[in-house]
């Protein structure tokens, strides 16, 4: 399958501070990516750092991997999970697609991350993503979150 790019864009900070700090702690997070049709799809997922680059992980026949596959711009919105007034988002590009024990140890290091143990399925079918980011805003916005 032969995979769309446009026109780059340079990199205009690739993490901000405040993002960086929101994507590094647990997060609840959502990735935007472009249906074949052009509509957007919107999923959880967990997300991870890795320098300036973003990770994430999932199987090749999930709908986020084909549309990934075939045009690699994505957005990310996330919030801390202690207070949803603590948000990032971020666009960007799936720059590298990594396959194997590579994409096993990127699961089973988020998996560690958001649970506290590793990823229990194993397939040959996980791939996981390396996402580079154009934009990035992080904000702390001024309300408190009550559970009801």
């Amino acid at each position: 399958m032969q995979r769309k790019t446009r026109a780059r864009r340079p990199l205009t900070p690739a993490l901000s501070d405040d993002g960086r700090a929101i994507l590094e702690g647990r997060t609840f997070a959502h990735l935007a990516t472009v249906m074949p049709d052009g509509a957007p799809h919107s999923v959880p997922v967990w997300i991870g750092v890795d320098g300036d680059r973003l990770l994430m992980f999932t199987q090749t026949s999930s709908r986020k991997a084909r549309n990934i596959e075939a045009d690699d711009r994505v957005a990310i919105s996330a919030v801390d999970a202690s207070n949803p007034y603590r948000q990032c988002d971020l666009r960007g590009r799936v720059g590298r697609r990594l396959d194997g024990a590579a994409a096993q140890a990127v699961a089973d290091d988020l998996a560690h991350k958001y649970t506290g143990a590793p990823f229990p399925w194993r397939s040959p079918h996980t791939v996981a993503y390396v996402i580079t980011p154009e934009t990035c805003h992080g904000a702390d916005l001024p309300f408190t979150h009550e559970a009801r």
